[in-house]
């Protein structure tokens, strides 16, 4: 049980350092280059880390990555800070909520759908998921919470979800995990 214990310690400390390092490196890059989107892919190792080691390690990491995101929103203020950290002005409950529930959501719902299909398409759907996780409950979320910043308006929203990075995402997720967890797999071996 403690070597059990340790190993599960041992393997969120890996996953979240790779986060941060992203997170880092992602910041950085999208901020120097004018890139006309600038993709999220720090959720990428919480969807890699469920499918390997399951939902508990996936919500583990996916927890980490919304504080990552609460510590980010709260040191670096952008027009939208408030809706991911209760600590700026007009943040609330509702924005931990939305930085922390969502991200938990990334690291379940992939180990569900690569358990029903355990082969590469598994794989790809997986990855794709856990990315439309995070954008659906993240966006679906600021509009039912802070109705205001879509004004009610559904179809703005929804554009929101086709319009803004989550299509990038949603293809970087999917290749990335279909390219990581066979070569993780087989060094677990």
């Amino acid at each position: 049980m403690k070597q059990n214990r340790s190993s599960h310690v041992a393997t969120v400390a890996m996953f979240f350092a790779a986060m941060l390092v992203i997170h880092l490196l992602t910041s950085v890059f999208f901020n120097i280059l004018p890139f006309p989107i600038k993709p999220t892919i720090v959720h990428i190792p919480v969807i890699i880390a469920s499918i390997l080691y399951g939902p508990r390690v996936g919500a583990t990491l996916g927890g980490l990555m919304g504080v990552i995101s609460v510590v980010t929103n709260t040191i670096v203020l952008l027009p939208t800070s408030y809706l991911f950290s209760p600590f700026v002005e007009n943040g609330n409950l509702y924005s931990l909520m939305i930085a922390m529930i969502p991200r938990i959501l990334i690291g379940i719902t992939p180990y569900y759908v690569y358990k029903i299909m355990k082969n590469k398409a598994g794989l790809i759907l997986a990855g794709a998921v856990g990315s439309m996780t995070n954008t659906i409950f993240v966006l679906g979320g600021i509009f039912v919470l802070f109705s205001s910043v879509y004004n009610g308006n559904l179809q703005l929203m929804l554009a929101g979800i086709l319009g803004t990075n989550a299509i990038a995402e949603m293809i970087i997720s999917a290749v990335l995990t279909v390219a990581i967890v066979p070569v993780i797999e087989k060094l677990k071996k």
